[in-house]
């Protein structure tokens, strides 16, 4: 077939067949039917996605590369910071915007052994992982309802001498008190981490400027797991205006190497055989210099092709989600007396990852959830619901309920909780919620409006 073409021709028809197989083969969909299965959150894609990926397979260049340094550029500039690092999770986001928090660099701002974060058990274990794994000691801090997000007014309550850092979530799109939280942060030179995973895309406004959730803090992390507002596969970002954190984050990405210049690329600084660093001998080549214990946790070229024609359509993306969780809450207006709703914090503009409802007295979460799943809804619980309850923690659960107040005050219990979590419980119990992804129409939303009104009267 490609005797008589050019490498140049033979990959413009590659592309033109591959554009034709999806339109033909992925995005041939049926017209929604009452009773067909509604999904918490699928991918939305066409074909650029998929010419994208073969574009990129085609220069078996596999690791990061041009895609990459695209996605990161563009990524940055659609967020307005300076840095942007693609990682192969949102949990690796994680884990390097918290590693990157210990490193010597910071001085006396690091955060140690034994040191604390202030964070909710209400949300995904990876936002409070890597502290456990580094053994510093998360505080959590009860949330409220409807926003579902850390109550502010027991900051205070949760802060030590060994405080140095917050690390939390906007939960599903809402973003928290970032006022609050942020001024807290300041007055206590605090480091603030955003976990934005479940977020990208959603605005708040403050010091009278409206920005995106994410920048606000010190850093900020992505996830672009499928079902998240736009996805890779697998993938995930941390973005900063720090430089030095952005020196870090990538150190910390690229095992741990104190070099910065890109792979594949040698010597771009025209120092790497003239220094000398820690007691290696003068001259070491400065691209096996390490200054942190680092890992890799680069994403592919693959998946960074995807994600820079998912980011074309990210802003569409985000208004189908505001869209969908208007008309779902519009389509619940009259369950009050059974449903407690979600709301928007203050001075935000949420990009929506789905739509939280809690159950009134009377009304039994087990019982709804089960009906709603068997109409072809599917439901999600609010994450760990409250994470010290888990297996996770049975270890440390133990040491908790042994130690004096004066041990878990030296964080000999691995944790703390300040105060008493019962809004956490509360929607361990009560809690769950359904989807509004781009993919939904007005007839799946209208739907599950009406399904989970039938649901609440059995």
């Amino acid at each position: 077939m490609f005797e008589n073409m050019s490498e140049k021709e033979a990959r413009e028809e590659i592309l033109k067949l591959t554009a034709e197989y999806c339109d033909t083969f992925h995005n041939q969909k049926k017209p929604y039917q009452e009773g067909d299965r509604i999904p918490y959150a699928s991918r939305v894609y066409d074909h650029e996605e998929m010419v994208n990926l073969v574009d990129s397979a085609l220069e078996f260049w596999l690791t990061s590369g041009r895609y990459t340094d695209e996605f990161e550029k563009s990524l940055a500039e659609y967020l307005g910071v300076r840095f942007c690092s693609l990682v192969n999770s949102g949990s690796s986001a994680n884990l390097l915007a918290f590693m990157a928090l210990t490193s010597p660099l910071l001085g006396e701002r690091r955060i140690g052994r034994g040191d604390e974060v202030i964070t909710v058990a209400a949300g995904f274990p990876t936002t409070v992982t890597p502290a456990i794994q580094y053994g510093a000691v998360p505080v959590f801090v009860d949330v409220t309802i409807p926003q579902y997000n850390i109550d502010v007014s027991r900051l205070e309550e949760a802060l030590s001498e060994r405080t140095k850092a917050v690390m939390i979530a906007h939960t599903l799109g809402n973003p928290f008190d970032l006022k609050a939280v942020k001024a807290f942060c300041q007055k206590h030179n605090l480091w603030l981490v955003e976990d934005n995973c479940d977020a990208l895309g959603s605005r708040y406004t403050i010091d009278g400027q409206e920005r995106l959730t994410g920048t606000i803090g010190d850093i900020g992390t992505s996830s672009f797991y499928p079902p998240h507002h736009m996805t890779m596969g697998e993938g995930g970002a941390v973005y900063t205006d720090n430089p030095l954190l952005n020196k870090i984050i990538r150190s910390f990405r690229d095992w741990g190497r104190d070099c910065v210049c890109p792979s594949g690329r040698d010597n771009l600084c025209g120092h790497r055989f003239d220094k000398q660093y820690g007691e290696l001998p003068l001259g070491y080549d400065h691209k096996y210099v390490y200054s942190h214990f680092g890992y890799n946790l680069k994403a592919t070229d693959l998946q960074a092709a995807i994600g820079c024609a998912q980011l074309k359509k990210f802003p569409e993306f985000v208004e189908k989600r505001r869209r969908n969780f208007k008309r779902l809450k519009e389509g619940l207006a009259g369950t009050a007396d059974r449903l407690i709703l979600p709301e928007a914090c203050p001075d935000s503009k949420p990009s929506w990852f789905g739509f939280l409802l809690t159950c009134k007295e009377g009304t039994d979460r087990n019982r709804l959830v089960q009906y709603v799943e068997s109409k072809g809804i599917q439901t999600r619980m609010l994450f760990a619901g409250n994470l010290t309850k888990h297996p996770c923690f049975d270890e440390m659960r133990t040491i908790w309920n042994r130690e004096n107040e004066e041990g878990r005050k030296q964080g000999r219990a691995g944790y703390r909780i300040a105060g008493s979590l019962e809004v956490t419980d509360r929607i361990m119990k009560d809690t769950f919620w359904v989807g509004v992804y781009p993919g939904m129409t007005d007839e799946m939303i209208d739907y599950m409006a009406k399904t989970i009104c039938e649901g609440i009267q059995r």
